[in-house]
């Protein structure tokens, strides 16, 4: 084989590489339908889990969901409207524990609003069902949209330190994933706000979980300084104490901790 021919060899070689490797090659239609299809999947997901939850529905649970859902049905195109009517069934569904199901039209409101306030409730509801909702596919279910939900909260509003905290929650409490992977997230949270004391709770609270009191400890007298009469601090640090065995400084926050939630009442 000639120079020439092994020069045109190499040169297509090349170009197959860039254009493979270096453009996206898929059309906007190809895409599209692959969007629908995903968002289609993610449809049939909710009405699972609706068809489930409303066999078991009390008839006081069923009328004030029927009345939401007949709200969204009369809404059409008007935004505001069908906003209110998703808040309105996230609500109901939140009342009675079904936490997939409420994210899933707190989701809706976020899609509709686009605040990172609104993807943040979101990914509060859906962390909840992480944590409350008791079947293996539900809790999948949860897991990926509270970190999705975050992570838009994040891009809209990648200044507010909660929504990172919140993230990094969901990947510590992850029950399918190693912790590690939100607690370095908090670390790196803790060296660029050390006085923090959302970060510092945070850090405080998984100490507990893991059973290192004494870092545990050690944060949350941290936080105390910046939040002497913070509810979360007082009430973990007596938790991390009584761990230790330290009753007489356990009695001290526990107390502080109940005079504090009595004035909030």
């Amino acid at each position: 084989m000639s120079k020439g021919q092994l020069l045109v060899l190499s040169f297509a070689g090349l170009l197959f590489l860039l254009l493979y490797f270096g453009f996206d090659t898929k059309p906007k239609a190809q895409k599209e339908i692959e969007r629908v299809r995903t968002l289609t999947a993610e449809s049939t997901d909710i009405n699972s889990l609706l068809l489930t939850a409303k066999k078991n529905l009390k008839e006081e649970e069923a009328s004030e969901i029927l009345l939401a859902e007949t709200k969204l049905s009369e809404a059409n195109k008007n935004k505001t409207d069908k906003t209110e009517a998703f808040k309105a069934l996230s609500s109901a569904w939140y009342k009675i524990n079904r936490f997939a199901i409420a994210g899933f039209y707190a989701q809706q409101v976020a899609e509709q609003e686009s605040t990172d306030e609104a993807w943040s409730i979101a990914g509060a509801t859906y962390n909840r069902g992480m944590n409350l909702e008791t079947e293996e596919k539900v809790i999948d279910y949860c897991t990926s949209r509270a970190k999705q939900a975050f992570e838009n909260a994040i891009s809209l509003n990648p200044s507010n330190v909660d929504h990172r905290v919140n993230l990094a929650t969901c990947y510590v409490e992850d029950k399918k994933n190693p912790p590690m992977k939100g607690v370095a997230m908090l670390m790196d949270l803790n060296k660029q706000y050390p006085e923090n004391v959302t970060v510092l709770i945070s850090l405080g609270r998984f100490g507990l979980m893991s059973k290192q009191y004494d870092k545990a400890a050690g944060r949350l007298e941290n936080a105390l300084q910046f939040a002497p009469e913070n509810i979360k601090v007082n009430c973990l640090l007596a938790q991390a104490y009584e761990s230790l065995g330290e009753k007489e400084k356990a009695k001290t926050f526990k107390d502080i901790c109940q005079s504090l939630a009595s004035a909030q009442r």
